[in-house]
Order: C-alpha cells, then structure tokens, then sequence
C-alpha cells in the first residue's frame, strides 16, 4: 500500500517518505494508533535508512522465508538495534514454493542474534499472518514517549519539494503539540515559519488541525528552498520554543 505511487498528485502534495497512520483494534480490546514509515532496503540508503529510525519506537525486520539473511538486512538490524529500539523478525513470503521458515528464523538467530525461534510467519500478498503481525507489534514495541504539554519539539524526517506548495516535511513529535496556524521556529537557523497545513497519510493524504506527541505527520509551511527545512533538524514553537533539540 505504501507504494501506491498513484496518490502522489493527489491535493497537491508528493509522496516521498512513505509513511502511514492507521488505527488498529487490537485483541485486548483496546484501539492503538500505529504510525508505519517504510525505509529503503537497499544498503546504498543507510542514511535515509537511520533517519527514519531516529523517529520511531520499534522495527519490523522482514525477512524473505526463502532467501534469508540479506547483507543490507544486517546492516539495517544492526542500526536498528544500536539505537536501542525493539526488533521484531518477520518471515514474509511463505506463500512461495521455495520457503523455509524454519531454517531462515535459525538463520536469523545464527546471524543476526535475536530470538527467532517465534517470528511471526505471513505472506503479504496473501493475507496470511498480517494480523498476526501487528498483535505482535502492539505486544512488542513500546508506546511513543515524551510530554503532550511540553514545548513544541518536532523531528525533521525528510523534506522534498512540491511545485505547488513548496517544501513539505515528513515530521515526527517528540514533545507538545504542533497546530495549524501556528508560528514555528527552525531551531539550528532560528527560521521562523506559519504552519499553513499539516496532516497525516492514510497513505492518502489527510488534512489535520494538529498533530501531539508520537504522531508522524506531513507539514507544510511555505518554505522555498530544501535547505529551509533541514533533514535532522528540529522544529518548536516560536512562541515557546524547547531549550535544546
């Protein structure tokens, strides 16, 4: 879904960074929100690879049950776990004639060095174990942290250029709240913009009010040039601005 390309001039706005919000009713009852960015596989994007890392909580490792271990999955993992997030191994493609569940999870083991012994086993193409795969993302992962009435702080995960609207962000808040119409200020420049628009992708592209602490969301501000919005970087209020990124 998230390479549903074809949403990419809807309202306007690139889809560059694919990302997804979703809201999830889990077995224990309870509704989660799941915020899902989808990072390159390839060992060539480690940086974008580490971008999106820095703003999430948790990481699906997918893992094709035929194949195995791949040397840019390693690469990945080990970033992953050097950032101290929760690694869940999935083995897709079960589907496939050539699957191997059991010898790919002993290889992930051997290799790797994490538990294995119960990944969750599923076929994205068909459907099976998808379920099963989130249950155990809800179990695994930990909840976002930080503070909804603090000062504004937000991660720059990427930005790219619109035509139409200019700059867009993909961003993620760590702490407070970011709302339509609010002044907001670059912190490593001291650039001070209005958020005109902001919003989720659903993948489709979903206009907000605000977004609050955890949130991944697209934020747009009418700012000219890519080096307005530096990747990394991070955003707070202008108003009551955060002490330190």
């Amino acid at each position: 879904v998230l390479d549903s390309m074809d949403l990419e001039r809807e309202r306007g706005i690139t889809i560059k960074a694919q990302s997804v919000t979703l809201d999830y009713k889990a077995a224990d009852g309870e509704t989660y929100q799941l915020n899902f960015i989808d990072t390159p596989g390839h060992v060539d994007f480690s940086y974008e690879v580490s971008r999106s890392l820095a703003a999430c909580e948790g990481a699906l490792l997918v893992v094709d049950a035929g194949q195995g271990v791949e040397a840019q999955t390693l690469a990945n993992c080990y970033t992953a776990m050097e950032m101290d997030l929760e690694v869940v191994p999935v083995l897709n493609k079960i589907d496939l004639p050539a699957a191997d569940p059991e010898r790919v999870a002993e290889e992930i083991e051997d290799i790797v060095g994490i538990d294995a012994h119960d990944a969750v086993r599923c076929s994205a193409k068909t459907g099976i174990g998808v379920q099963d795969v989130i249950e155990r993302l809800v179990q695994l992962v930990p909840s976002p942290k930080g503070d909804v009435d603090a000062p504004l702080q937000a991660l720059i995960i990427d930005s790219w250029f619109d035509n139409y609207l200019g700059v867009v962000s993909l961003i993620r808040i760590k702490n407070g709240t970011l709302r339509k119409g609010e002044k907001i200020k670059v912190m490593s420049t001291g650039q001070v913009y209005n958020a005109d628009r902001l919003g989720i992708f659903t993948p489709k592209q979903v206009d907000r009010d605000s977004l609050s602490c955890g949130e991944v969301g697209w934020l747009v501000c009418a700012i000219k040039d890519i080096t307005g919005a530096p990747v990394g970087d991070t955003l707070t209020g202008a108003r009551n601005p955060a002490d330190k990124a």
